[in-house]
Order: C-alpha cells, then structure tokens, then sequence
C-alpha cells in the first residue's frame, strides 16, 4: 500500500481528497503548515506528498528548495488555485514530479499519482510511527491532539506529568474526554507496558464500591457468589483511572485515603492484606473545593489526588481544533456505518462551527454519526443535522451571490443585512455577500440605498 502525504490548509478539501484516495487503496496522513510537513518527512517516509502552494506559514516551493537541502527524494505533485506558468516551471526546476491546477480532476490527478509513483525514489530514511507530539493538527484512527494554544498547553502538561509517578487529577465539563487525557498519560509513562484500569465512580451501587475497589471473596456478602479481584489489584504495576471521583460516598472516601497512605488493600471478607503498586489518576467535571466546603468531600484525600491538575478546554476553547475533530468523526462514522460521506457543505459547516457544544466533543462525535447516517448525497448537509443545531442560529445566513434569490424585495433585505453585520463597511459587506464591490455599488444604486 502506497502511503501519500497530503500538504493542505483547507481541512473540508484535504478530507475529500484523503476519504477518496482511501477508498483508492492508499494510506494516507494529512497535515495544514510547512512546518509540520518538515516534521513528518523528517520522521517517516512517504511514497508521495501531496502539496498545496499557497499555506499558512510558507509555501511548496519552500518545501521543495528544503527538500532539496535534506536530500529528500519524495516525489511531490504542486496543486494551487493560482495556476501561473511561472510558479509551474518553477516548481519543476526544483525538483516538482508535476504541477496540477485546482479544482483538480481526480482522474487526471491519479493518472500522476501513478507516474510519480512508478519513478525511482532513493529516499532511505526509516520509516517510524509518528509520535505523538508530532500529530498536532493531524488524524489517526483515535484522536485528534489539535493545533489551538489551548490544546498545545494541554498535552505540553500531560507529557511533563507523564513519565513521573505523580498523582493528576483532570478536570473539564462533560464530554471533552477527561479518560482519553488519562490514557495518553499513562501511555507516556514509565508504566506503560502494565493494565490501565479505568472505574466510573458514578456508575458505582453505593454498596458496591468497596468491592469494585479493592475485591471480595466469595460468601463475604449477599450475591457474592464468586471471588472479585478488585480495580487496585487489577492495576497492579500500572494506572487506575477513578472518573467523576467527586460522586464517591463519604464513608468509600476514607477506605480510599487509607489504602491511597498504606499503600495497600484489603479484599472483603478477608483479613489479608495486600501491597499496592499503582500510579493514581482522577477526573472530575465538579468543583471538589465547592464540595469540600459543603462537606461532602474530604480535603486530606482531595490534595492527595491533586498533586498536579490538568484542566481540559471545552471544544468552544479549541476553534482552531473543531474541523480535526469532525474531519476524524466522520472518518470513523463513514467506517462504521459502511458510508462514504466525503465532508460537509459550506452551511452545514457554518452552523456546526456556529454552535456552542454544551456537549463538548462527545456531543460532536454524536451528531456527526446521526448526520453521516441519515445522509444521502456525498457532502452532509443541514437537513441530516439534529434540530438543535439547526435551531440554534437565530439569523439565517447571508446569501452567496451565486444563491442570492431573485426576488428583488428579498435581494434588497439582504443588502441591508449584510451592510448592518458590516457595520456598514461596503467592502466587508460585498464580502459577506460573496460580491464584488462595484456588483454591490450597482445594487446599492438600483435599489437607491446610497
């Protein structure tokens, strides 16, 4: 299998381009910036890259002239919009397999695929899974680390913390995936290669959590009909992930300080005590200093799980982050379903990324699975959304003028609309309106709001 690398800031397109070449039969990893595109072909190799010329941070023919610093052999196709003879022969002086001018035919693009696959490629560097610090804005088959400051700091404090034995607890609203963090620190660890056991305190029988914890043999209790081995000795060596550990009871709260101090547990119904070795992590969506002000949570066992707090944005903290999360949900919707949705329409994608996500990426996950279900045309569009994201927007958006109707009454209002947002700047407005601006001085005139 032929594994290409997609060099390319517009996330609907690279996620278009990299669903089709899947289903083509390559492997294929997606990156936004040059300087990632440096990074990854410094760690892997490529049969192929993909690249776009214009990019945030530089372009393909810096890419190229650095290749060509570093010796890189990778075959490479230019796409741009800007398809100046210029830029073409300038890009395959420096080393370019072939140019190829947007909107792309994906025949003709795969037709140079193959040539540029069939030439001699004299790259040697190994290639190595990427690490995780170098998939930033970037998919795989779990998660999506992001590339928003936010997420930066997060996953900077989860590698510092990793590699010790400290006790973190993590904190976030519902759904921004407190166990994934869990997981990725542990992962990290020097305990990695041992169980990570995760227990949600909030789906525990009160009766029950004491055996949940630390096991029972059997006739301790009613229904005790078989010896438990408990989440402590389960871990044993490794992690024990406690999730909305703000629910446990008062009395569970002090069997877990004593165990947490002695470092050892003992199962119900017995008197035998056994040695615990286990890296402690917790996470709440609760105000623990709240609760231990009602009472409700003791303070010593708070600061015993607090020695280190990561706190995890919400999805609203992370725009820079949202088209990774939903290029990678409806990656994994269009695996599981069996559908080959290729992305979302421009007003589908507005009022996702218009919404608030009280559900954070959990609520994400969910709605782009309902949407690539009920879709029927290769692009989700707003009739497969849940109605609350429908319903959310209390403005309808401003016509492009490709579907600006043609009732003038109707075109008249949306001028006005679009003036109004633009606090009357007639550029910005024309903008908004998706006109030129001497289109919108000829409407202005027409409909005399000059």
């Amino acid at each position: 299998m032929h594994s290409i690398l997609i060099l390319e800031d517009d996330i609907t397109f690279s996620l278009m381009l990299a669903t089709w070449l899947g289903k083509k039969g390559f492997q294929v990893d997606t990156i936004a910036s040059v300087k990632e595109a440096k990074q990854r072909m410094e760690a892997n190799t490529y049969d192929l890259l993909l690249s776009d010329l214009r990019l945030p941070d530089g372009d393909g023919i810096e890419l190229l002239k650095w290749m060509n610093e570093k010796e890189l052999s990778t075959p490479l196709i230019m796409m741009t919009s800007y398809a100046e003879i210029q830029t073409a022969v300038l890009a395959i002086k420096l080393g370019a397999f072939d140019y190829i001018a947007k909107p792309l035919h994906p025949e003709d693009l795969l037709e140079k695929m193959q040539e540029a696959l069939k030439a001699p490629n004299t790259s040697t560097q190994p290639k190595e899974p990427d690490s995780p610090d170098k998939q930033t804005a970037s998919l795989d088959g779990t998660y999506v680390l992001g590339k928003s400051p936010a997420a930066i700091q997060l996953y900077e404090h989860a590698r510092l913390v990793a590699p010790t034995d400290i006790s973190v607890l993590i904190t976030g609203s519902s759904g921004t995936g407190k166990e994934h963090i869990a997981r990725y620190i542990h992962e990290n660890s020097n305990r990695r290669n041992a169980p990570f056991i995760a227990v949600d305190c909030g789906a525990i029988p009160k009766d029950l959590a004491a055996s949940e914890f630390f096991g029972h043999i059997k006739g301790s209790f009613t229904g005790a009909i078989e010896n438990k081995t408990g989440a402590f000795v389960a871990a044993q060596g490794g992690t024990i992930f406690l999730d909305e550990i703000g629910n446990l009871t008062y009395e569970i709260q002090i069997q877990l300080l004593r165990a947490l101090q002695e470092r050892k547990i003992k199962p119900i119904g017995t008197n035998q005590e056994i040695t615990i070795d286990v890296r402690l992590l917790s996470a709440t969506n609760e105000n623990l200093r709240s609760a231990i002000d009602r009472g409700e949570f003791r303070e010593d066992l708070y600061h015993r799980l607090n020695e280190f707090t990561i706190r995890i944005p919400d999805l609203k903290e992370r725009k820079e982050d949202f088209m990774l999360f939903a290029a990678l949900f409806l990656k994994q919707s269009n695996k599981e379903l069996h559908k080959n949705i290729l992305g979302f329409d421009p007003e589908a994608s507005r009022l996702l990324e218009s919404f608030s996500w009280p559900g954070n990426i959990r609520q994400l996950k969910n709605v782009i699975r309902y949407a690539t279900l009920l879709a029927t045309s290769p692009y989700i569009t707003t009739k497969e959304l849940p109605v609350e994201i429908t319903e959310s927007v209390s403005s309808p958006p401003i016509s492009s003028s490709a579907t600006l109707l043609r009732n003038e009454e109707h075109e008249r209002e949306q001028i006005l609309k679009a003036l109004k947002e633009a606090g009357n700047n007639k550029s910005k407005a024309a903008q908004l309106l998706g006109i030129d601006r001497k289109t919108l001085y000829n409407k202005l005139k027409l409909y005399q709001l000059d």
